[in-house]
């Protein structure tokens, strides 16, 4: 069973900042993390890993620093590490995104399942996994929290929805995106961690050469959506103070509430 695991590396929520003039998001001096969700997608491969020896690669697009989190990766347990990283790719949407890490996958190849969080925190789009999928005209089924076996090429998993759970057996090859999992994910082993960052690391650097891309697919000019300004919400609280005993401001505040249509 080959696993490849889609990640991101993304600046820790906690700490983000907006450039008043430009609107960007202000990266420089803020901690980069693996986004939540693929570290999720990551201990489920490896759980696969440790269950049936399932190999484990690990793809992400980004600039040369996001080799830290496919280092950490590895350092988990992953077997092999490629990073995606071009000048070109910068300002990508989802689309052109997709399209990257799709022909990505095409050359990495014979991969029986694609992994990848629900979504990323600095974008919480999640239209990635889906375009992917579709970008390969590949099964896909989206918000797992758990898959139970893998037998006679294909795979058992349950998924969230509104009314609660459902249980699906998927043919492979297949993409699954990633919710919460019940497991904790794993620390980086020391040794690994040591091996991941030596000049013997399994980790491979590819252009959009490599991956035979054209520019117009690419970046800025590959992608379908522009963003135009990015800024913080402004919220501005409003409050009333209703005095005299509690029937009658019970009985006023209720009065609000249904002026509001908060209550029928």
């Amino acid at each position: 069973m080959k696993i490849v695991v889609l990640i991101k590396q993304v600046p820790d929520t906690t700490e983000v900042k907006l450039d008043k003039k430009t609107g960007n998001l202000i990266r420089e001096g803020v901690e980069s993390i693996i986004n939540p969700d693929d570290r999720q997608a990551l201990e489920l491969a490896l759980q696969l890993k440790d269950e049936y020896q399932a190999e484990v690669n690990v793809l992400s697009m980004g600039p040369p620093q996001a080799i830290d989190v496919l280092s950490e990766a590895l350092g988990m347990g992953c077997d092999r590490a490629v990073l995606l990283t071009d000048k070109a790719f910068a300002g990508a949407d989802t689309w052109a995104t997709s399209t990257v890490m799709g022909k990505a996958l095409k050359k990495i190849g014979d991969f029986d399942l694609i992994l990848c969080g629900r979504q990323a925190i600095d974008g919480d789009t999640a239209q990635t996994g889906p375009q992917i999928a579709e970008y390969l005209q590949l099964p896909q089924v989206c918000y797992v929290d758990e898959i139970e076996k893998y037998e006679d090429g294909q795979i058992t998993l349950r998924r969230r929805n509104e009314a609660g759970y459902e249980r699906l057996a998927v043919a492979l090859p297949a993409l699954v995106t990633v919710n919460n999992i019940s497991t904790a994910p794993r620390y980086p082993m020391m040794l690994n961690l040591i091996a991941a960052c030596s000049e013997k690391a399994p980790i491979e650097i590819w252009n959009a050469a490599d991956i035979g891309a054209r520019h117009d697919e690419l970046g800025m000019a590959g992608s379908l959506t522009q963003v135009i300004k990015t800024f913080s919400p402004k919220s501005k609280r409003v409050g009333e103070l209703f005095s005299g005993d509690v029937p009658d401001a019970v009985s006023k505040v209720l009065g609000k509430v249904r002026e509001a249509h908060l209550l029928s």
